[in-house]
């Protein structure tokens, strides 16, 4: 028996490859989330586990325990968010009795607070997308539908592509299409070029940039819709495509609490056009789709955000 419970449709229950995008992942879910989407029910085990010997790691002395692992201290300690299960059980609380309703039409919206942050929590196992997913549809919410695309299908469809690409951590991964066109395209002029120690220090010329990279640096978890133009923005400011990936992969891993996960991976491949399609041809892009400043201005007010992640960066 293999239980499976950082989804909620098992992997290969929901589908026996790797899957092209959400419209093809989304009616295989969708088909077996009625047997799946339901409490768990508790169950005796056949075997105490505490009578099993096996290796494990000690964790009675926090400090000495930490002190042995391969951790990149230069990364500093976030104070937006706490760990545990406690803290992820009261952050979904607080989603679900003031932002559920609005999350449809606000979470692109950096400037104001309507996502769950539950991320983090799922990344490191301490709280379940089931869990989360029936407290949600308790609610009745208009924001029911919105929220659960996001939750199992998107999440669902990055764990279907980790779990299936061997390259999900390399430019191998992404469709042959992108691939071509980006390839066609190496050899555009680019108007700005950054090191990845610039990009790690929020030096470039695009104060919007900039706050997206500080805020993943101070909070250990950056808004998302400013992930997708901070993603897009590498590629543009990269000598290369395969420079562009190595080094957004690199920062997402090195500074957001759901790092090294497949959300994260997905994410940044699909800056590179996984799980996209193609859209009009331009420069360096190819037709992988674009993102630039105008756009976030037409979805918020952009300097405004700036502001916000001064005041943070300023505070800390």
């Amino acid at each position: 028996m293999q239980v499976e419970s950082d989804v909620v449709v098992p992997i290969e229950e929901a589908s026996p490859k790797e899957e092209y995008a959400a419209a093809t992942i989304r009616p295989k879910i969708k088909k077996k989330l009625g047997f799946f989407l339901a409490p768990l029910r508790g169950r005796d085990p056949v075997i105490d586990a505490l009578s099993i010997d096996f290796d494990s790691f000690d964790v009675g002395d926090i400090e000495k325990a930490v002190s042995r692992l391969r951790i990149d201290r230069r990364v500093n300690r976030v104070n937006a968010l706490h760990g545990g299960t406690k803290e992820a059980k009261r952050n979904l609380e607080i989603f679900l009795e003031g932002k559920i309703d609005r999350f449809p039409e606000l979470r692109n919206d950096p400037t104001v607070d309507y996502l769950s942050h539950m991320s983090p929590y799922l990344h490191f196992g301490q709280i379940s997308p089931l869990y989360i997913a029936l407290k949600v549809l308790e609610t009745r919410s208009q924001g029911i539908e919105a929220f659960l695309e996001e939750l199992i299908i998107r999440r669902e469809l990055s764990m279907n592509f980790i779990f299936y690409n061997e390259n999900y951590d390399s430019l191998e991964a992404i469709p042959d299409w992108a691939k071509k066109t980006l390839k066609s395209h190496q050899k555009d002029r680019r108007l700005y070029l950054y090191t990845l120690k610039e990009l790690e220090e929020a030096k470039s010329h695009d104060p919007y940039w900039n706050a997206a990279q500080k805020e993943m640096v101070i909070k250990g978890k950056m808004h998302g819709y400013m992930r997708m133009y901070w993603g897009k923005k590498i590629i543009e400011w990269s000598k290369t495509t395969e420079e562009a990936f190595r080094n957004a992969l690199y920062l997402n891993n090195k500074y957001e609490l759901d790092g090294r996960d497949p959300n994260g991976f997905t994410g940044v491949a699909w800056c590179f056009g996984k799980h996209d399609r193609p859209w009009g041809e331009r420069s360096i892009f190819g037709t992988v789709r674009y993102m630039n400043d105008k756009g976030l201005k037409r979805k918020f007010d952009a300097d405004r955000y700036v502001e916000m992640i001064r005041k943070i960066d300023e505070d800390r």
